[in-house]
């Protein structure tokens, strides 16, 4: 009001007090809190990893070559072979008891555990839900269902701690998409990046704490290796190395270490192009035979363990380390459903929710 007294936002019985007689039924006044991950196929045969592969091989923000040179290349060549490759791989991980991916079940947990600590918060006023950028359940389907649930404002939150091109504003890419075909749109936010909030880096560093104190000799490296990306990206303005940079330090602080404790570098090369280095592959490698037999490997941009964890850095890359000599191979988890990285998603949650709900 110009007058200085505080508007009061419509209550959800407002809005529905006066309908006429015969009105469809009207829900509204909820909030809606949807966590977007980068998704997982359906199944590990071949049909399943075809379709996931190519949505997430045809997004122009992941590969950004013009169509006309990629989706021949992408259609005739790479979806015929990397099924199968990409398949074995994940059904070396697969969830066989649940029938899904890793990720899948990871943020399953992380969803109801978010719920129940905003609960604990607010009641029953958020409805709190996760899609997938590639797969199921879409971004479209899940943004329709918390419109019918009576969400007028719903927070889009890409679990993503580090702010890329190719993975959070991809993420909000779809997002806003899926808006476009609601006819009663709902007002909407979406989550910055948070790698630099205080409660992440707690929960980073405790995890790393844990992992050392269960050891019967300390790393001589921690290697925080992250989702590589092709080096022209950042030549182009996109702010993810730099983002990456201040993690690795942000956490070697928090731990009370020297520079030079934790190397940082980048893994899940593609193609010919070249991407962000060091890549993990020949740092791990290259530590192994510089002398440094036993190192540990935290993957700080991932917030539930996938294939590029459990089967990447865990299988390639710790067998890389091996080979060149390497005797002790630790991979810490990603923090997953822990109760310190719950309350960290809260804490950024309800950041975002300021003006919204008290």
């Amino acid at each position: 009001m110009l007058d200085g007294t505080a508007t009061r936002r419509p209550k959800a019985d407002d809005m529905t007090r006066h309908l006429p007689d015969g009105h469809p039924p009207v829900r509204t006044g909820r909030i809606g809190v949807l966590l977007a991950n980068l998704g997982t196929p359906d199944n590990y045969d071949y049909w399943s990893m075809r379709r996931y592969l190519n949505e997430f091989l045809s997004d122009r923000r992941v590969i950004d070559y013009p169509a006309w040179k990629w989706q021949p290349l992408l259609q005739l060549v790479i979806l015929t072979k990397r099924p199968f490759t990409s398949g074995a791989n994940y059904r070396s991980i697969w969830n066989h008891d649940k029938g899904e991916s890793p990720l899948m079940t990871i943020t399953k947990a992380q969803t109801a555990k978010l719920a129940d600590a905003l609960r604990a918060r607010y009641g029953d006023r958020v409805k709190v839900d996760f899609c997938m950028r590639y797969g199921n359940p879409s971004t479209a389907s899940k943004v329709r269902e918390m419109v019918a649930a009576g969400c007028d404002r719903i927070l889009f939150f890409p679990l993503y701690p580090q702010y890329a091109g190719a993975t959070t504003a991809t993420a909000n890419d779809q997002f806003f998409r899926a808006l476009m075909r609601e006819k009663a749109q709902p007002a909407v936010r979406t989550v910055p990046e948070y790698f630099d909030h205080p409660l992440y880096v707690d929960a980073l560093a405790r995890s790393v704490e844990r992992a050392y104190a269960a050891l019967p000799v300390r790393p001589d490296v921690l290697v925080a290796s992250y989702h590589g990306m092709p080096q022209r990206y950042l030549t182009e303005g996109d702010p993810y190395h730099c983002k990456c940079q201040k993690t690795t330090r942000l956490l070697r602080e928090r731990l009370g270490w020297e520079k030079g404790s934790i190397d940082t570098t980048f893994q899940s090369v593609f193609g010919r192009e070249e991407w962000l280095r060091p890549y993990t592959v020949e740092h791990v490698a290259a530590l192994a035979k510089a002398g440094k037999r036993n190192i540990a490997v935290i993957a700080p941009a991932f917030a539930a363990d996938c294939i590029e964890t459990l089967e990447e850095i865990n299988g390639e890359i710790r067998e890389a380390f091996e080979h060149a000599g390497g005797e002790t191979f630790t991979y810490i988890p990603c923090l997953n459903d822990d109760d310190a990285h719950i309350a960290a998603l809260a804490a950024v949650v309800g950041d975002n929710l300021a003006g919204w709900l008290r």
